[in-house]
């Protein structure tokens, strides 16, 4: 019944708890034993008015489900198939099975060719990621849909040698053969670079040396690059910029980067420093910021960086440390994770873009020393006893 109490209060708050964002998506992860069906998760992102969203496979139900919904989609190649669809004949099969059937009712703007190749365990999947790349995009193109939908892969940003500052990224030796053939493909097809940046884990490594508010993109006198000269005050901006000198340094220069993903922890392990939902709300929230604002980079000031946040939901199968599994906005019943805390943002929202592609609920939590966070937090409140009340009347 939760989910169903959620639903409506985000149709309740549609006129008052919605701002616009440009260029956001979010990651719809599946690694749980709990997780609502696709139908209600495409009611939520309906609900939140969220256009863009990444899966990490091509699973028919979302894909069926998502149908004739507004909602762009990622999907993914799993990791396993790469050296599979080397081949091209294998390659165009799994595009004819997996993606022709569903497009364009869904609409599959991209294809993720693996997930994190250049870091992975299996240092074989290194070699079959660009001919498995080449091979799926010229199956989109013998069915004419390569001008649809994309070909690219995320990438740790554990790839790069050196990051900081920003003008010194380089790439790993160990990855810059096949990174140029990477690159070149990219190059030629018009397709994104994705980068997975966690500032988090910058902070956990090293919480004495780095500054909490400089990776929660709070105020800050942050960092100027020795270099270029150019200011970064948070460590996210600077991590994109890296990567695109790391490109520069292999002859790229014409290439977007994109965030296949971002995000904080609301909870981990008692060695996880900073995994807490005060964190996560703020990291969130300010990300949220700067994505109304339309911001790129210093390097590339003009360019509005492309962010996909991670995740939309807690996922209790996830392997490793506490914090894999407390990334969600969400729990998997619908209810928040923390409150993200968002109302200071309304003022902003009026200057921005019309044409923004999509929306994500902000709740109306103000900051405790204003007058209007206490009423509103008062109205939201009254209005979630009366849903409550409404739904048990129902049943």
């Amino acid at each position: 019944m939760m989910i169903h109490v959620f639903l409506l209060l985000s149709l309740c708050f549609s006129d008052y708890g919605f701002l616009p964002v440009a260029s956001l998506g979010i990651n719809y992860g599946q690694v749980g034993s709990n997780l609502p069906p696709p139908d209600k998760v495409l009611d939520l992102l309906s609900s939140l008015k969220t256009t863009k969203a990444k899966i990490y496979d091509t699973n028919p139900q979302i894909l069926t489900t998502f149908a004739n919904s507004n909602v762009e989609l990622i999907v993914t190649v799993e990791n396993q198939m790469l050296a599979v669809v080397m081949d091209p004949q294998q390659a165009l099969q799994w595009v004819t099975t997996h993606i022709k059937p569903y497009f364009p009712a869904t609409k599959i703007t991209e294809i993720s060719v693996g997930n994190e190749v250049f870091t992975d365990d299996d240092t074989s999947l290194i070699g079959y990621l660009v001919p498995a790349m080449v091979s799926i995009h010229g199956a989109l193109v013998q069915l004419g849909l390569d001008k649809y939908i994309h070909v690219s892969t995320p990438n740790s940003l554990a790839i790069l040698q050196e990051s900081f500052p920003p003008s010194a990224g380089s790439f790993k030796s160990q990855v810059s053969a096949t990174m140029s053939q990477y690159l070149q493909f990219l190059a030629n097809t018009g397709s994104p670079f994705w980068i997975n940046a966690y500032p988090y884990f910058a902070y956990k490594g090293a919480p004495n040396n780095v500054s909490l508010d400089y990776v929660l993109l709070n105020k800050n006198p942050g960092m100027v690059d020795p270099y270029t000269k150019l200011h970064y005050d948070n460590m996210l901006y600077a991590q994109v910029d890296a990567v695109v000198y790391a490109m520069f340094r292999l002859g790229y220069s014409g290439i977007e980067v994109r965030v296949s993903e971002t995000g904080w922890p609301s909870k981990g392990d008692p060695d996880e420093t900073g995994a807490t939902p005060a964190n996560a709300a703020v990291y969130n929230r300010n990300l949220l910021r700067r994505q109304m604002r339309n911001e790129g980079t210093p390097l590339r000031p003009n360019t509005k960086l492309e962010v996909y946040l991670f995740a939309l939901f807690n996922e209790d199968m996830k392997p490793g440390p506490t914090s894999e599994r407390n990334y969600g906005l969400f729990q998997p019943d619908g209810t928040i994770a923390y409150n993200v805390g968002l109302s200071a943002l309304s003022t902003t929202s009026s200057t921005s873009s019309s044409s923004s592609s999509a929306s994500i609920f902000l709740t109306s939590s103000a900051d405790k020393a204003a007058k209007t966070g206490y009423q509103s937090l008062v109205y939201w409140m009254f209005v979630y006893l009366l849903a409550f009340q409404v739904l048990l009347r129902q049943h």
